[in-house]
């Protein structure tokens, strides 16, 4: 019997050559580390990777050819970032499918080798990931704010009024191009929080209003004394 075709036109277009840009461990590294939505320098990016600064250039300038990264020219620097919040959210999938591959670590339970910080609150890619965001996506379904119609979401009436004192327009981010809102499993928790144009407006009010912000380590997230307080009434009310 003949082997299928190789040509990756005849199946899903694309698929094994972003699946070689994800293959590389230098490649992925510098990935990750742009998962908090930053733009970092070629240089911090290769220091991050391991490799020397010729290496790390073609690596990157496979990423950006791959579609996975877009390149920003600042003077004489050279800057890279997460191209689209679609890439961001395979990756954060990629991450999900390799903690549920790992034998050592219960589905159902939190990954034990992540930091707490990071597991308590931290940004994936524009959005709250962790447990205070799953926790704050299970009383935003749980008090009437969002219906699930599976991974999409959608805001009821109440939810409108109530994201609107939280300073967050609804009808604006429905206006946008991107998924309005959608579940995103959380890697580290192993349950969803919430994505998309709302998680990331969300995460914006809440840094706005000085309920979180961030540290010092990359992509951790620190709840002040003000957004305690804001997170325990939101519990309560």
């Amino acid at each position: 019997m003949p082997l299928p075709p190789t040509d990756e036109t005849s199946h899903f277009p694309g698929l094994a050559r972003v699946a070689a840009l994800l293959a590389d461990p230098g490649r992925a590294a510098m990935l990750w580390a742009l998962m908090d939505g930053s733009a970092r320098p070629a240089g911090e990016l290769t220091m991050i990777a391991g490799l020397s600064p010729s290496a790390a250039s073609a690596h990157l300038a496979r990423l950006a050819e791959g579609g996975l990264l877009k390149p920003e020219v600042r003077g004489r620097h050279r800057y890279y970032r997460i191209a689209t919040a679609e890439v961001a959210a395979a990756i954060e999938a990629l991450m999900n499918v390799a903690h549920a591959a790992a034998p050592a670590q219960p589905a159902t339970r939190p990954a034990r080798t992540v930091p707490v910080e990071m597991r308590h609150a931290r940004t994936c890619y524009d959005h709250m990931a962790g447990e205070v965001a799953v926790r704050v996506f299970d009383l935003l379904v749980e008090g009437g704010w969002l219906v699930r119609n599976d991974d999409d979401l959608e805001v009821t009436e109440q939810g409108v009024a109530r994201l609107s004192n939280w300073g967050v327009d609804v009808k604006a981010l429905h206006a946008r191009r991107r998924r309005f809102a959608c579940t995103c499993l959380d890697w580290s928790e192993r349950r969803p929080h919430l994505g998309g144009a709302l998680g990331a407006a969300l995460l914006e009010r809440f840094t706005l209003n000085g309920w979180v912000e961030r540290a010092s380590r990359p992509r951790v997230l620190r709840i002040t004394p003000l957004g305690q307080h804001e997170f325990d009434t939101f519990v309560t009310s």
